[in-house]
C-alpha cells in the first residue's frame, strides 16, 4: 500500500484518468479472447472517443492557456499548458499502439480468409468492379478542391477525413488538392468473393487507385496521396439575436461548430515535408495545436461499422434481451404496476416495455396527461412517435427535451420540430443547466381520483444504445415518489422557486448535501463501533469535494468499494488518504452505464440514479436520484452489483499507477456480463 506522503498529488488529473479509460478500451482491441471482427470495432469505439475528446476535453484545456490562465488548481496539480503537452504525448503513443494492434488484427484476419487489400494489390477481376463502383457510386459524391496561392483554403469539416494530393507537373511545379472521404458511402467496400477468400478495400484506397481518373485534365508527371485530418472545438457558441427561438439558436450554433478553432491535426506520418508544411500554412496550423503523427489511415472509428461479412463465429454470439418476470408485454402495464414496482435492467432485459408502456398511455382513455424528460433519442425513435401519439390523441403531452445534449443537439431539434408540430408541449430546460434527468409520470384517471405512474431511469429512453448500455428503469405507482417527479417539472416552469422533495435527490439543490449526509451516516456507525459501508457504481467520479468527502470516510474506517467505468480522480488505496477504498473498472462487451449508489450492510439504501458524481452533474444538471423501496428490487440491485465487483475476467484495478492492470486471482472466473444474463435467466426458472 502507498503511503500518503509518496503520492505528489490527492487526485489524478481528469484528462489523464480520462486517457487512461480509453487505454482500457484499446485492451479490448487487442485482447485475444474477444472475437475478430469485434476487436476492430473496439478500434472504431477507441478512435471515436478520441475524437470527441479532442474535440471537448482538450480544446477546454487550450482555452485556458489561450486566456492566459495557469488552471493549475482545477487540472489537479497541472498547469494547462504543461498538461496539452503530456496529452499529445500519451495520444501519440496509444495511437502507435492502436497501428501495432491494428497490423495484428490484420494478418489474424487473413487467417480467416478476410483480405483487406490496398490500391497496389488489386489484380483484373477487382480492377473491372472497382472501375464500375467508383464511376457509379464514388465519382457522383466526391468533393475535390484544387488548392493555390490564390485562393482562400475552404473550411476544412471537422473530423472529416481528406486525401492530400501531391502532383509533379512536367515543368517541375507542384500542384496540391484536396480529396473529401464521402461519408455516404460506406468505408469498407467488399469485392467479389474469390473462392472462399473475402476481399476489402477502403474507399481511401479506391481513391488512391483511380487518381488517374479523378486528375485526368492535370499534365502531371507523378501523383501521390496521403490522408489528413482535422478536430475542431466541439463548444456551442450562441447568439444574442432576441427574435431567434432558442431551438433556432442551438441549430446555428450547431452549425458553426463545423468552424470552430482547430485543436488537433493528424496527417500520414510518410506525407512529403513540402506538402505537410504546404497545407498547415494554409490551414493556419501551428505549434500551439496538437500535431499528432498518424498511420496510412485516420478515422479509424469507421471500424465501428466494419462489415460481419456472414462471420457471426468472428462476432460476441448476440444474446435475446429476457422479459422481467411479472411483467407481461402484452397485458396493461398500468394495471402490473399498480400492484408493485418492477426493475428493467438494459440489455439483459428487453428496453420494449418503456415503449409498450408509452403507447398504451397514448391509446388508454383514461390517460389524461405525460410528462417526460429526453437526453438523446435514438435515431428513428419509437418514444418520440408514442409522444406524437398521444398528443394526437388529446393528451397533455409536456416534454423537456435537452438540445444541449452534446454532438446529438441535431437529432434532438429535429424530433423537437415534429413533436412541436403535432401538439406537444416542448420545455427547454432551465437556463443555465442541462436537463441528464430520466424520468417520467403519467396522470391517470380512476374513478374520481387521478393516480400517477412512472418511470426513473439511469439511461436515455433510447432503443439504439439500450442494446449496448447497461441501465436500471424503475417503474413505479409510487404516489409519494412520483409527487416529487412532479414538482420537478413544476421547477422547470417556475425555476425561481427551489422545491423540497420527500424522496428523491435532486441536482442541482440537494445532490451534494445528501449524499454527504448518507456518507455521514457510514462514519456516525463506525463511531459507534459498527461497521460502515458504501458501494457505487458509476460511469465517472471528478468532483474534489466528493472525492474528499469519501477520503474522510476512508480515514474513518468506513469500507468503500466503485465500480466506476470511465474517468476516475480518486486515488484509491493510499495510506493515511484511502486505504479503505477499492476501484475497479469493467470493460466488456456491454458499456457499463448504470448508477447505483449503496449505502449500508444491514438493511441497506439503494440509490439508482441519472448523475454522476462531477461537478457539472452535481451543480450545473437537473439529475435524479431515486430511492429502492421494494425489498426484491433492492436485493436484485445489490445481487448484480456484487456480480460485477467479483468480475475477475474483464475489471481492471484503478489505482496509482494507472496501469489498467486486470484484476486475476483464483477464484472461479466470473465474466460480470454474460454473469447477469444468466442471473437473470435463472429468476425466470424460479
Amino acid at each position: 500500500m502507498i503511503k500518503a506522503d509518496k503520492v505528489n498529488n490527492s487526485y489524478i488529473n481528469r484528462e489523464i484518468s480520462w486517457l487512461q479509460f480509453n487505454a482500457r478500451v484499446l485492451q479490448e482491441a487487442s485482447d485475444e479472447t474477444v472475437p475478430l471482427i469485434e476487436r476492430l470495432r473496439f478500434l472504431g469505439i477507441f478512435s471515436n472517443n478520441l475524437d470527441e475528446f479532442f474535440k471537448v476535453r482538450y480544446a477546454t484545456v487550450k482555452r485556458i492557456v489561450e486566456a492566459g490562465k495557469g488552471g493549475k488548481s482545477e487540472l489537479g496539480g497541472i498547469k494547462a499548458k504543461e498538461l496539452l503537452e503530456i496529452i499529445t504525448q500519451i495520444v501519440i503513443k496509444q495511437q502507435t499502439e492502436s497501428l501495432s494492434i491494428l497490423n495484428t488484427i490484420h494478418k489474424r484476419l487473413e487467417e480467416e480468409n478476410i483480405y483487406i487489400i490496398d490500391e497496389t494489390q488489386i489484380d483484373s477481376v477487382q480492377h473491372d468492379f472497382i472501375k464500375r463502383y467508383f464511376i457509379r457510386k464514388v465519382s457522383p459524391a466526391l468533393v475535390t478542391i484544387i488548392l493555390s496561392d490564390l485562393v482562400v483554403l475552404p473550411n476544412l469539416k471537422d473530423s472529416a477525413a481528406y486525401l492530400a494530393v501531391r502532383m509533379v507537373m512536367a515543368d517541375e511545379n507542384k500542384q496540391y488538392a484536396l480529396i473529401e472521404i464521402p461519408k455516404s458511402i460506406n468505408r469498407f467496400i467488399e469485392l467479389p468473393k474469390q473462392g472462399n477468400k473475402n476481399y476489402i478495400i477502403l474507399i481511401d484506397d479506391l481513391l488512391r487507385y483511380c487518381l488517374g481518373e479523378i486528375f485526368n485534365i492535370f499534365n502531371y508527371k507523378t501523383i501521390s496521396a496521403h490522408m489528413i485530418k482535422i478536430t475542431r472545438d466541439g463548444e456551442l457558441d450562441f447568439e444574442s439575436d432576441l427574435s431567434k427561438s432558442f431551438m433556432e439558436k442551438i441549430s446555428d450554433s450547431v452549425k458553426h461548430r463545423q468552424k470552430g478553432e482547430p485543436v488537433r491535426f493528424v496527417y500520414d506520418k510518410t506525407i512529403g515535408a513540402d506538402t505537410l508544411g504546404y497545407l498547415m500554412s494554409k490551414m493556419g496550423i501551428d505549434t500551439t495545436d496538437s500535431i499528432i503523427p498518424g498511420g496510412r489511415y485516420h478515422n479509424r472509428r469507421d471500424y465501428m461499422s466494419f462489415p460481419s461479412l456472414g462471420r457471426t463465429d468472428l462476432l460476441y454470439d448476440k444474446i435475446e434481451p429476457l422479459p422481467v418476470k411479472g411483467l407481461s408485454l402484452e397485458a396493461s402495464k398500468f394495471e402490473a404496476i399498480a400492484k408493485k414496482d418492477y426493475l428493467l435492467y438494459a440489455p439483459y432485459q428487453t428496453f420494449s416495455y418503456v415503449v409498450k408502456f408509452l403507447r398504451e398511455a397514448a391509446l388508454d382513455p383514461k390517460v389524461k396527461t405525460i410528462k417526460i424528460t429526453i437526453y438523446r433519442l435514438a435515431e428513428i425513435s419509437h418514444i418520440a412517435s408514442s409522444l406524437i401519439n398521444a398528443a394526437i390523441n388529446g393528451k397533455v403531452v409536456t416534454v423537456s427535451i435537452e438540445l444541449q445534449a452534446r454532438f446529438d443537439e441535431q437529432a434532438n431539434i429535429d424530433y423537437a420540430q415534429q413533436m412541436k408540430d403535432e401538439g406537444v408541449h416542448l420545455v427547454f430546460g432551465v437556463q443555465g443547466l442541462k436537463v441528464h434527468s430520466k424520468m417520467c409520470v403519467i396522470e391517470r384517471e380512476e374513478g374520481e381520483k387521478i393516480r400517477r405512474y412512472g418511470f426513473i431511469s439511469t439511461g436515455n429512453f433510447n432503443e439504439s444504445t439500450a442494446k449496448i448500455y447497461t441501465d436500471h428503469t424503475l417503474f413505479t405507482a409510487n404516489q409519494s415518489i412520483l409527487k416529487d417527479v412532479n414538482k420537478i417539472f413544476n421547477f422547470f416552469d417556475t425555476n425561481y422557486r427551489i422545491y423540497k422533495y420527500k424522496h428523491l435527490i435532486t441536482s442541482p439543490h440537494y445532490t451534494q448535501s445528501s449524499i454527504f449526509k448518507l456518507i455521514n451516516e457510514e462514519i456516525k456507525k463506525v463511531k459507534q463501533g459498527g461497521e460502515g459501508y458504501i458501494r457505487l457504481k458509476m460511469n465517472s467520479i471528478s468532483s474534489y469535494k466528493m472525492v474528499d468527502k469519501l477520503y474522510e470516510a476512508s480515514r474513518a474506517g468506513v469500507k468503500i468499494e466503485m465500480i466506476v467505468r470511465g474517468i476516475c480522480c480518486l486515488i484509491p488505496g493510499v495510506e493515511g488518504m484511502s486505504e479503505n477504498i477499492k476501484v475497479i473498472s469493467v470493460v466488456d462487451k456491454f458499456l457499463e452505464h448504470s448508477r447505483i449508489y449503496i449505502f449500508g450492510s444491514k438493511d441497506p439504501k439503494v440509490y439508482i440514479s441519472s448523475a454522476d458524481w462531477m461537478t457539472r452533474n452535481i451543480d450545473n444538471r437537473v439529475e435524479v436520484s431515486c430511492p429502492i423501496y421494494d425489498k426484491d428490487i433492492k436485493k436484485e440491485i445489490i445481487d448484480t452489483f456484487n456480480i460485477c465487483w467479483n468480475d475477475n475476467v474483464k475489471a481492471r484495478l484503478l489505482n496509482a499507477s494507472q496501469e489498467n492492470e486486470y484484476r486475476k486471482n483464483n477464484k472461479p472466473k466470473i465474466r460480470s456480463q454474460f454473469a447477469i444474463y444468466d442471473y437473470y435467466l435463472k429468476k425466470l426458472d424460479n
